[in-house]
């Protein structure tokens, strides 16, 4: 055996143990990037891109199409570990003969799996973004290569055959707003955002979702002026109810044409036209469906530059008013003037329970609640008593759903003003967690 291995050290042997230890390096680059790049996020990538890092650019690149490169670097890495395994048996055989086998298994277990297989790609793991700049130049230029982006073709075209891809298909690493969501809870558990951050890009993607009967003025609450009152008293009007603007109807509220401006009436009465019919004073009246979305309203609003909306049904009723306020309270929360008397929309009681308006919309009594209240054709806490109830419900009148008792604490006509909620069952704790998260 002696003599086996002193036959066995010879120029050729050095060289082979270079070629080994060049392929097992390749092999170590490869597996490292294989790990950071298909663990880098689009959205992290541009994040880096938009900070200047070196090697952003081509990481964002790999990274918007990662087919293009995962074929390639997989089938690089698979090459080097077999041609340096192959080798490395050679040589055992050589140097130490039958043991060969044995020495060589241990060798590639260790050796090759360890050193140049899970190291770099636990540390790509514990170091995602510095693996990735480091990685995406070295990728960029290997997918480059001809001969390499011409297998690698090859691949990828064998890759959708076996897994019945036809064509563009839609994009699965694109972010979600459910992922957006979790995010920014995310980031606020770990302190990267505020609270008050946090809740805004919550409004901003819900805002996206909402539409303009979720928000406006219902009819019942509109204030009006007939159009035959004179400027002054739809002044008086005006100014009583802290009001810059006020729709104008002929017959009935059905009809609106057009919107009185409080500056207008002003200056009417300024210049002597107090007695004049407020028909004679108005500005057009804008007229919004009550299914339009909220973020296509507001654009419209900026770009004819107009405040406050009419919004009618599908009949071409009048069902409220909507204002650039209140699309603008949607994102940031309550704006509260010296006008706005208003009771608070949340009050708590010392037996556990709430009281809130009607209006309060179903998404804002779950987070106050941590529950998840029936969804259906209502938008309003009122609108989900009503409807559980069958009719308009009497003062006291209450229902039970999902472990709350919702009770009409308030009755206005045939509108439901606040509702009282209580619990009927302890609630669950992990779904209290969940949401205080």
């Amino acid at each position: 055996m002696i003599a086996a291995a002193e036959r066995g050290f010879q120029a050729t042997d050095w060289l082979l143990i270079a070629v080994i230890l060049v392929l097992l390096a390749i092999s170590g680059l490869l597996a490292l990037a294989e790990t950071s790049l298909t663990r880098m996020s689009r959205v992290k990538a541009k994040s880096l891109l938009d900070q200047h890092r070196r090697g952003a650019r081509q990481l964002v690149r790999l990274v918007e199409h990662p087919e293009q490169f995962l074929n390639a670097v997989l089938l690089l890495v698979l090459i080097c570990q077999l041609v340096s395994a192959t080798l490395v048996g050679v040589l055992a055989d050589r140097w130490v003969g039958a043991l060969g086998v044995v020495v060589g298994t241990v060798f590639e277990v260790v050796v090759i799996f360890v050193i140049f297989e899970a190291v770099p790609k636990n540390w790509a793991v514990h170091n995602p973004e510095r693996s990735a700049l480091f990685s995406a130049p070295l990728v960029a230029a290997v997918v480059r290569f001809p001969p390499v982006r011409a297998v690698s073709s090859v691949l990828i075209g064998l890759a959708n055959l076996i897994i019945g891809r036809r064509g563009k298909q839609d994009d699965s690493s694109a972010v979600t707003e459910s992922e957006l969501l979790a995010m920014a809870d995310v980031a606020h558990a770990e302190d990267v955002i505020e609270h008050t951050e946090r809740a805004f890009i919550h409004s901003i993607i819900d805002f996206g979702d909402a539409v303009v009967r979720e928000v406006m003025v219902p009819r019942p609450d509109m204030v009006t002026l007939e159009a035959d009152i004179t400027v002054g008293r739809a002044l008086e009007q005006a100014l009583a109810g802290g009001r810059s603007r006020l729709p104008v109807y002929e017959d009935n509220v059905d009809d609106i044409i057009g919107i009185g401006y409080t500056k207008d009436l002003i200056r009417a009465e300024h210049d002597g036209h107090g007695a004049d019919p407020v028909r004679s004073h108005l500005r057009t009246a804008h007229f919004v469906p009550e299914t339009k979305r909220l973020t296509d309203l507001l654009r419209e609003m900026q770009d004819r530059k107009f405040h406050i909306s009419v919004v009618v049904d599908e009949y071409g009723s009048t069902a409220g008013l909507v204002t650039l306020e209140d699309l603008i309270e949607e994102l940031v929360g309550e704006i509260v003037d010296e006008y706005d008397v208003e009771e608070p929309t949340v009050e708590r009681l010392s037996d556990g329970s709430v009281v809130v308006t009607g209006r309060m919309a179903i998404d804002d009594a779950d987070d106050l609640l941590h529950a998840e209240l029936p969804q259906g054709a209502w938008d309003t806490v009122g609108g989900l008593l009503l409807d559980l109830a069958g009719h308009v419900p009497a003062e006291g009148e209450s229902v039970e759903v999902d472990g709350f008792r919702l009770v009409a604490q308030r009755v206005q006509g045939r509108r439901i003003g606040r509702v009282r909620i209580e619990r009927t069952r302890p609630p669950d704790h992990a779904e209290v967690d969940e949401h205080a998260s």
